[in-house]
């Protein structure tokens, strides 16, 4: 029989165990921010396209959530390790202040062990129920954002290219898990969300410039020109992107629909970067950041039906 003393029973008390489930709660909620849902979302998208686009008339849903756990991984111990390594420069960011790491909440020991075991089981997921080439491809993606677009941005403005390639990889990670190999499909799937990521990230670094130039981040509009070269630019990729965006129809992987919807949005997209470009506000800087958010997964699930579509009639 064992004795609890009124102090001891205070400490496994009701309180303490409501103190305990509230650090858990408040535990799960700092490690969600730091895996960054929104991103996780539209890599889900971008997997999933990719996934359907390279599968035979029978789609293998059962591995399509497999690839996606093991992707998801890959894509949260990016996240994560990022966030260990601007640990500095997120403190002199307004918009990042008061991340986990930052404040202190998740120690920087812990967030790496935490990064390094989601990367390998995510990675051991993907040899052991896809194949070696998802596997290297998912790997090749977070070393290539960790590694070389993370340190790249206090030192070159090169670093929002090569942040565009990891960017560019979840619907051919997708490909790749559904068996499929790397030619004309996979390459107008990359080229897609490569080109659509520029005047993308140019909007958020001109809403965001005061933070990244405080916090010594070489972003595209960092240019001491009042961001008119960053402008060019955004709109060369976003012309580029009109006949980029169309692609996937030549390419077999849609048809007359999807070559119409891409062309009426990636218009709107040009549209709107050239707005932003001539005239650089913020609120026309959300408003492209608003459209581009708006019109890749459009162009994706638009797509994806009109494949199965044409699949199931033929």
């Amino acid at each position: 029989m064992s004795v609890v003393s009124p102090s001891q029973a205070a400490v496994v008390g009701p309180g303490a165990v409501a103190t305990d489930a509230s650090s858990a709660v408040s535990r799960f909620a700092d490690y969600t921010e730091m895996c960054r849902p929104r991103i996780a979302v539209m890599t889900m998208v971008a997997v999933s396209a990719g996934f359907v686009l390279a599968s035979p008339i029978l789609i293998n849903w059962t591995l399509l959530a497999i690839a996606l756990l093991g992707i998801l991984q890959l894509v949260a111990a990016s996240s994560i390790l990022n966030q260990v390594i601007e640990k500095a420069s997120d403190a002199g960011m307004a918009r990042t202040a008061n991340r986990p790491l930052v404040q202190g909440r998740i120690s920087t020991f812990e967030a790496t062990t935490v990064g390094l075991c989601l990367g390998l089981s995510g990675a051991a997921i993907l040899w052991i129920f896809t194949s070696p080439a998802t596997t290297l491809a998912g790997v090749g993606t977070l070393l290539t954002y960790v590694c070389a677009y993370t340190p790249l941005k206090t030192r070159s403005t090169l670093c929002t290219t090569i942040g565009a390639i990891p960017g560019a990889m979840p619907p051919v990670l997708g490909w790749l898990a559904a068996g499929g190999t790397i030619g004309s499909g996979a390459w107008a799937l990359f080229a897609l969300l490569f080109t659509w990521q520029f005047p993308h990230f140019l909007a958020i670094g001109w809403i965001y410039r005061k933070d990244y130039e405080q916090a010594g981040l070489k972003m595209l509009p960092s240019f001491g020109d009042g961001g008119r070269r960053a402008g060019m630019v955004a709109i060369a990729y976003a012309l580029a992107f009109i006949p980029v965006s169309m692609i996937p129809a030549y390419a077999g992987l849609a048809g007359h629909i999807y070559f119409g919807v891409a062309l009426v949005l990636s218009c709107a997209y040009f549209v709107a970067t050239l707005r932003f470009s001539l005239r650089r506000t913020t609120q026309r800087g959300r408003e492209l950041l608003l459209i581009s958010l708006v019109i890749l997964p459009i162009l994706l699930l638009v797509m994806v039906g009109e494949f199965l579509h044409l699949t199931a009639l033929g």
